[in-house]
């Protein structure tokens, strides 16, 4: 399923990003790394994402995660059949404001009433982008929530231990790998003024270079001032 005939590459996911022709969702591991298959210039790549909040904010991601909860709660009453919800990303800040959980809820069941046992489709309610799948028939309704959001608790000085964490698995990929690290702070942790950090962001990016065998990862962290490549020190503002 290509996303991007469901309007995802409009997601806050992908504002400041360059444009890709295909976006297919992978699946997600433990540490809430979710893989995709992209094509970007007919070159297949491995897209690592990563939405992530500063640890004083995470009261703003924990009272939207709960907005959404109550939207599956109240929506299992009125469908038949076990199904995943599962978030790709959120603007957690526009959301704490306008959220009207009623209104997601009556997309979900919605939803649900066109899919089959297997099905997945993308859903979208205001800046939640997030999919739905139908694993079985019942005659009664179950909906699991699954996250998409991790906290960042170590100090910003420490921005590149997550890019070294994510990318253990991927120093010798035999495609092209990009990492997304999406920041939804609203005090954002990259700091170009902190040169504790750069400076540790700066060998981090240096020392996958000698690693990797015939490409190099591309870094990019996003946030509400933008993206930056880290390899090339570009900054991409949309």
């Amino acid at each position: 399923m290509n996303l991007i005939d469901f309007g995802f590459q409009k997601s806050n996911l992908f504002q400041h990003m360059p444009l890709f022709d295909e976006i297919s969702y992978v699946g997600r591991n433990e540490d809430k790394v979710r893989q995709y298959k992209v094509v970007r210039e007919d070159q297949p790549c491995t897209l690592l994402v990563l939405n992530f909040v500063r640890n004083d904010e995470k009261i703003l991601w924990d009272a939207v995660e709960d907005f959404i909860k109550r939207s599956t709660i109240s929506a299992t009453g009125s469908v038949r059949g076990v199904y995943i919800f599962d978030l790709l990303t959120i603007d957690i800040h526009k959301e704490i404001k306008t959220f009207k959980h009623a209104e997601l809820s009556t997309l979900i069941m919605n939803l649900a009433a066109k899919l089959t046992p297997g099905k997945i489709s993308l859903l979208r309610y205001s800046s939640v982008y997030a999919l739905l799948h139908k694993t079985v028939d019942y005659d009664w309704g179950k909906i699991t929530f699954k996250t998409a959001v991790d906290v960042f608790k170590d100090s910003p000085d420490y921005l590149d231990l997550l890019v070294k964490l994510i990318l253990k698995d991927f120093i010798f990929a035999s495609e092209p790998v990009i990492l997304l690290l999406n920041d939804l702070s609203q005090n954002p942790i990259f700091d170009s003024q902190n040169q504790t950090q750069q400076m540790r962001l700066k060998k981090v990016i240096a020392d996958l270079i000698p690693n990797s065998i015939e490409f190099i990862p591309e870094v990019y962290i996003q946030d509400k001032n933008g993206a930056r490549e880290l390899l090339s020190g570009s900054n991409l503002k949309n």
